[in-house]
């Protein structure tokens, strides 16, 4: 505990340090940084003042400083569009991993404790200068005894410990920054670290992006025009992933591609129609498609590489992104509208008709437009400005589509500058809302509604016998909005004026009745008797009653 509490302070020293040194000084006030330093390190913390108008930049560099986790950090935050500015991502997305190679020494060390055996019995060769090298770990070239070649990622030594001890800070001044700042409460922060918490701890294990590979390589076994490399799992583990090694050229050296009698128009097609088959049929997508990842072998095959980052999108989510697309094409707000509302991403809070309007003027944007002209990444793009608007917070996964389709457009259109992504992606989206109308889903769909609802009525006995032990307990609690409440009480003036009013109608009728009645009942003359005391009773009656009902009107609580 002691050790651990040592790390945390010379780490948020370091923290500290940085902020300071690019202009976020008061960072370190607001999120109670400096109460973690101990006194004499407080004093070496010395702000700098800095150009506000390169703040995208000074974020970069911030992250770049602080290391792997970080820059990981970034990496990831540049995905998400509908949280972050444009500057801002376009800032992370120059992050780089420009990190020196580990010795080889350290990757025969790791090598003999995870695989069990020296380097020398398992490789027949194994080059000690790597092919490249990132912040997690490094990929070298290597031959089995079998004589196949393959890629051998290897592990940072102690990354693990030193991202670990990176999360646990990075949470603490997460759940701070909420508690302290509107901006960090508003995106909740702390839910988006740890969200980064999971996806990172997964890229640590290896283990998880060869069953990925795996599961790619069944996935895409049918289809001639893609590749994915073999796992060789008796030489990979959590911190060591050993596969085929696949030499072809990178997808973005058109030049190199046309050189060697590539159709690009044909790779591109292709390509693209892989990518929304990963999306909408199958729902589990590549998630990292850079170029890097991305090479082309003889015969025009494409082979994706790095199933470290991949999407999974569910039958509902895969149906509410084609409703989408279609409604794009229609051009038609309610479609849009519902598509949206359909990925159940919409907070309660948000208001409907303005959220309608600002669909209305997206879809105005591309009103009139072929669909074969409309940027697939201005749409996204746009579509994201409108849900950071309403503060709606979309699905990791679904920022990953969007993120991937913007990468695949960039693609394709250094391939093929006519091809559009969106008249590919029509005939899959149509595809799938026509299955959706296909009775065996429609009698799927009934039979899952039935099952549900008899859950729901088996539990209710024990719901009810729940209800009852707490009210009895007196521990029911009920929150109500100040907006609630005043809609009450406005119910409640409504209410109580109406009943005013049937009160002074009734009391007014009983009145007039009584006096109509005893002057029946008299049948003599009297004084009274020659004055019109019915009619000035009436008028006197009528005039109250009016006015009250006036003011009652008047205030606007009938």
């Amino acid at each position: 505990m002691f050790s651990k509490r040592m790390r945390h302070i010379n780490r948020y020293h370091e923290i500290a340090v940085v902020l300071a040194n690019h202009g976020f000084g008061y960072l370190i006030e607001e999120i109670d940084l400096i109460q973690k330093l101990p006194y004499h390190e407080r004093l070496r913390v010395t702000p700098r003042d800095a150009n506000p108008a390169d703040l995208s930049e000074r974020i970069r560099m911030v992250l770049q400083e602080l290391g792997p986790t970080y820059i990981k950090l970034g990496q990831i935050a540049s995905t998400r569009p509908d949280i972050f500015p444009h500057e801002i991502i376009a800032n992370l997305e120059k992050l780089q991993d420009n990190v020196a190679a580990f010795p080889f020494e350290q990757v025969q060390n790791l090598i003999s404790k995870e695989l069990g055996a020296d380097i020398e019995e398992i490789f027949q060769d194994f080059e000690a200068q790597p092919l490249a090298a990132a912040s997690i770990g490094q990929v070298h070239a290597a031959t089995l005894k079998s004589g196949q070649k393959v890629a051998v990622k290897i592990q940072r030594p102690d990354i693990a410990a030193v991202i670990e001890t990176d999360l646990e800070i990075l949470l603490e001044l997460a759940v701070t920054a909420q508690n302290r700042l509107q901006w960090a409460k508003k995106y909740q922060i702390a839910d988006l670290i740890d969200e980064f918490a999971k996806a990172l701890r997964k890229e640590l294990d290896y283990s998880i992006e060869a069953r990925n590979t795996d599961k790619f390589a069944m996935q895409l076994k049918k289809q001639p025009y893609f590749y994915i490399p073999q796992v060789h799992w008796d030489y990979s583990t959590k911190r060591i992933l050993t596969t085929e090694f696949l030499q072809g050229i990178k997808i973005n050296q058109s030049d190199m591609l046309s050189q060697q009698g590539y159709n690009l128009s044909a790779i591109a097609n292709r390509l693209a129609k892989g990518i929304f088959q990963q999306i909408f049929v199958e729902g589990f997508f590549h998630g990292d498609p850079h170029p890097g990842n991305i090479v082309v072998m003889p015969q025009e095959v494409i082979a994706l590489l790095d199933f470290g980052m991949v999407g999974r999108l569910g039958s509902d989510m895969k149906n509410c992104l084609s409703a989408l697309v279609i409604g794009l094409k229609r051009n038609n707000t309610d479609d849009l509208l519902k598509a949206i509302l359909c990925m159940e991403i919409v907070p309660a809070q948000v208001d409907l008709r303005q959220l309608r309007d600002d669909i209305e003027l997206f879809k105005d944007t591309y009103y009139g437009i072929p669909l074969s002209k409309i940027s697939i990444g201005e749409v996204i793009t746009n579509f994201f400005s409108l849900t950071q608007k309403h503060a709606i917070r979309v699905p990791a996964d679904l920022v990953l589509v969007g993120k991937t389709l913007l990468t695949i457009e960039s693609i394709v259109k250094r391939l093929d500058p006519v091809l559009s992504l969106l008249d590919i992606a029509e005939p899959f989206g149509e595809k799938l809302l026509l299955e959706r109308m296909n009775p065996k889903t429609i009698a799927e769909s009934v039979w899952k509604t039935i099952i549900e609802f008899g859950d729901l009525f088996n539990n209710i006995p024990k719901s009810v016998k729940e209800l009852s032990a707490i009210i009895k307990q007196g521990r029911l609690h009920i929150d109500v909005s100040l907006t609630e409440t005043e809609l009450i009480l406005r119910h409640q003036d409504r209410i109580s004026n109406r009943l005013s009013v049937s009160i002074m109608l009734l009391a007014f009728s009983i009145i007039m009745g009584s006096i109509i009645i005893s002057q029946s009942l008299r049948g003599q003359s009297s004084l009274s008797s020659n004055l019109p005391i019915i009619e000035i009773g009436f008028f006197i009656a009528v005039f109250m009653f009016a006015w009250i009902l006036y003011a009652i009107i008047r205030s606007g609580k009938l």
